[in-house]
């Protein structure tokens, strides 16, 4: 995979994400100043797979902090495939409510057309947001190496922001607490 090249543009569609979501006011903390009291943007790459859902967990339970703009992108083959779209838009909806529940951040969705790797680092050069957040695949190291990850070229490519790659669920981790469940957690 090679770089997109800086003028090439791609094609995107924003999501405009459900209004049940209150308006995140900004804190009025008198002891911060600068990026803290403004918040970050924070990229969080998604898709309907366990471990960049597992990815999303561990963004709003480790990285985020009130005041923060969670931008979610989601990269499809087509944008103007009205099916492909709305179940991306459904994705979205329920991880920015689901990001406001959790974190209390604000959220901003975009579905993108073209290679992950590329409109995600296309993406976080215009953003130019405090880390990337994206999971793994899960496949074996050997079949990496051989076909390549998105995970592995948005850490060579991205230049703008650090990479964060969340290691997959192992079976029996409890280290992301899921907390909209409603039973309490196994002691």
């Amino acid at each position: 995979m090679e770089a997109l090249p800086e003028d090439e543009e791609y094609s995107f569609r924003e999501v405009v994400l459900p209004s049940l979501i209150p308006v995140v006011q900004e804190p009025e903390l008198e002891r911060e100043s600068g990026e803290r009291r403004r918040g970050r943007d924070v990229i969080v790459a998604v898709d309907h797979g366990p471990n960049s859902k597992h990815a999303f967990d561990w963004a709003l339970v480790h990285f985020c902090r009130l005041a923060d703009t969670l931008h979610l992108v989601h990269a499809v083959s087509s944008v103007k495939n009205d099916d492909v779209y709305e179940t991306s838009q459904a994705l979205m909806e329920k991880l920015a409510i689901e990001a406001y529940q959790v974190a209390m951040v604000k959220s901003v969705a975009r579905v993108v057309e073209g290679d992950a790797g590329k409109v995600i680092c296309k993406e976080a050069e215009k953003v130019k947001p405090a880390a990337v957040i994206l999971g793994t695949r899960g496949r074996s190291l050997v079949r990496s190496v051989l076909q390549g990850s998105v995970s592995e070229y948005c850490f060579h490519n991205c230049k703008s922001s650090p990479v964060i790659i969340v290691p997959g669920k192992e079976a029996g981790d409890e280290s992301i607490v899921d907390w909209t469940r409603s039973e309490d957690p196994k002691p």
